[in-house]
């Protein structure tokens, strides 16, 4: 068994000084900053996400309580032109059918 937990201090020490080596500290620093880098490029995907779609909701309430006027507009021209124009005219007299 000692010679076991010799070898396990060994491996720890080994790995010790593995980990406090400056390539694998500088590595695990680069990581970090692009981490960082992608999780701010993320947070402003989301907020840019977030306001279109708040835009996009209130553009849509508004088209849907905003009243079309040209739909009224339409109306009051149908009203005005009505038929009066072809009573004077018979079957038979001046048309071709």
């Amino acid at each position: 068994m000692n010679r076991f937990d010799a070898m396990s201090k060994e491996a720890m020490s080994k790995l010790e000084d593995l980990m406090n080596s400056s390539r694998v500290n500088e590595l695990l620093h680069r990581r970090e900053q692009e981490e960082k880098k992608k999780n701010c490029i993320l947070w402003i995907l989301a907020i840019i996400g977030a306001v279109a779609a708040v835009a996009g909701i209130a553009y849509t309430v508004y088209r849907f309580f905003t009243p079309d006027y040209l739909e009224d507009f339409e109306d009051d021209f149908d009203d005005d032109f009505d038929d009066d124009f072809f009573e004077d005219d018979k079957p038979g007299e001046g048309s071709e059918e």
